[in-house]
């Protein structure tokens, strides 16, 4: 996932979206040393326009991720293998204090540390069953290149090193155990530019001019823990550097591989083409997410897009019709005909005529113990907030819970997963399944959401919920209005369902956990007398018949 402080090199990436009238008709061609499943999608976005987004997605609502790998064992935070190699940052003075200099300890030889000795998958896929998701997916791969399943193509992987553990078919022989949807995201089209920093040495101090490990060979390793083991094939830095790769906040403006970016060669886009072929074949995904702008490698490869296609017609061929999602980011028009939008921490301000998903996290996406420390973690009342939000406006939330380097997670975060499936046990009819009405919501909240800034980012940065914020979802014939706070008085209003040619009678107003309400419906809305006491807490559902 990308930092907060790459937003404006990201706003700035934007112009690779267009790059595709530039690279299209010269697209890098790949190749496959796999054959794939012939069907009805073909590899370009014509053909990518037919996706119809399945039903049982639509009416999931909630999935929980574990984006868990290498990168969880210093527990210092998100993008530690690239921080770490930035001199004066606060990963680099961590990983010197705890692991040594990198020119001497790299993030290669963190990968060797990691053991992820008491991982339970069965036990944690059956929590967050519990909490009330009703898909789940775990990390593939993130920009550190390391595979966490049985590759063929990339040796960096989590069943030669470090755990030495297949964990993405760990995850998905539990995901199938406790009957959940399972999904991969997918992040290792990036190490090119990603890891460019590992390519630099420290300018002052004791180690200046002594280069990091990131230009090390396969020769290097004669009598080292990774002999045999070529770190190029980690760190991809056989090239030259991004323009303006020494400042550490250029990597928003390559993500999309313009703005000078350096631009992959075949051999690097044709492995990671087969590395995730290799995974959708091998482990049989339903849902796969790209942290990418569009699809990976776009516009200087077409590997994203026989990706796409692939896909598609697998889960054609498996199920009969098409089953699979797949997610891209900063997405035209077009594109997000072909595939679901995702918008990272962060959500849309109004109904989008598309499903679409909010990916977010109640922490730091790679596990940071500073954030158990400190009780930083979202609440189970802000999660629910924005699943309400969120599926209001046609749209999905996935949730990741950070894992630790051992493979658990901690007491607080289990706090927070009970606390949301306390929620959804009582409250979960106006969530799954359900549609929008013809508004999301009222309340004073609408008027203070912050617009979306490049793949989203937009979270918390308005007017935070209370009572008078209402948010709607329908089922059938059934309205639900979600009040996302307690009224201080005895009685609610409800303003858009003021009686009108346009609205329905009311016939009957519930309380979801609790009993039938008396209600008046009048030209000024619908007022509904509450109990004295609130049933539960975060967030109330009104269930109403007749409206609609």
């Amino acid at each position: 996932m990308k930092r907060r402080t790459l937003i404006k090199g990201l706003a700035t990436g934007l112009s690779s979206l267009y790059l595709s009238r530039a690279f299209g008709s010269s697209l890098l061609q790949t190749n496959l040393n796999a054959d794939t499943s012939s069907g009805p999608f073909k590899p370009d976005w014509d053909s990518l326009a037919q996706y119809q987004v399945p039903d049982w997605f639509r009416d999931a609502k909630f999935g929980i991720w574990a984006h868990w790998g290498p990168q969880c064992q210093p527990e210092h935070g998100d993008w530690y293998a690239r921080g770490m190699y930035q001199e004066g940052s606060d990963h680099y003075k961590y990983h010197v204090q705890k692991y040594g200099h990198p020119s001497k300890f790299g993030f290669k030889d963190v990968i060797n540390e990691w053991k992820a000795e008491n991982w339970d998958p069965g036990e944690l896929l059956g929590l967050y069953k519990r909490a009330g998701a009703k898909y789940f997916m775990a990390l593939a791969n993130h920009h550190d290149n390391f595979d966490l399943y049985d590759s063929k193509y990339q040796s960096w992987n989590s069943t030669k090193l470090g755990p030495k553990k297949d964990l993405v078919g760990g995850w998905a022989k539990a995901a199938k155990q406790h009957g959940l949807p399972f999904g991969v995201t997918v992040h290792g089209s990036h190490p090119w530019t990603w890891y460019e920093v590992a390519q630099r040495a420290d300018k002052t101090g004791p180690y200046a001019g002594i280069p990091y490990d990131g230009k090390l060979t396969k020769a290097d390793g004669v009598g080292k823990w990774w002999n045999g083991y070529d770190p190029q094939e980690l760190y991809a830095q056989n090239h030259e550097l991004s323009k303006d790769s020494l400042n550490d906040d250029s990597m928003g403006a390559h993500w999309g591989w313009g703005n000078g970016a350096s631009v992959p060669n075949k051999a690097y886009c044709d492995k990671f083409l087969n590395r995730t072929i290799e995974l959708i074949d091998k482990y049989g995904p339903e849902l796969i997410y790209f942290d990418d702008t569009a699809l990976p490698l776009w516009p200087v490869s077409d590997a994203g897009l026989k990706i796409a296609a692939h896909m598609y017609n697998t889960s054609i061929k498996k199920h009969g019709k098409l089953q699979a999602a797949l997610f891209g980011k900063i997405l035209d028009q077009q594109q997000r005909k072909c595939m679901i939008w995702d918008i990272e921490r962060g959500q849309s301000n109004q109904i989008e005529p598309l499903p679409w998903q909010t990916d977010t996290c109640i922490g730091d996406w790679h596990y940071n113990r500073r954030i158990f420390n400190d009780k930083g973690y979202k609440s189970a009342k802000t999660v629910v907030h924005t699943l309400v939000d969120i599926v209001s406006k046609n749209g999905n939330l996935l949730l990741n819970i950070p894992v630790r380097g051992d493979g658990t997670i901690d007491s607080e975060e289990r706090a927070v997963v009970e606390g949301i499936g306390a929620w959804m046990q009582v409250n979960g009819e106006a969530i799954y399944g359900t549609r929008p009405w013809k508004v999301f919501g009222e309340g004073p909240a609408i008027d203070s959401a912050a617009p979306i800034s490049a793949q989203g980012f937009n979270e918390g940065k308005g007017k935070p919920f209370g009572a008078e914020d209402i948010r709607f979802t329908t089922k059938g014939k059934t309205l639900y209005a979600t009040m996302l706070g307690w009224p201080s008085g005895k009685e609610v209003l409800i303003k858009k369902l003021a009686t009108n040619d346009q609205m329905g009678k009311v016939s009957q107003v519930s309380l979801l956990g609790n009993d039938k309400l008396s209600y008046q419906q009048t030209a000024e809305g619908l007022k509904v007398k509450l109990p004295e006491q609130a049933p539960g807490k975060d967030a109330f559902v009104l269930k109403i018949e007749g409206a609609i």
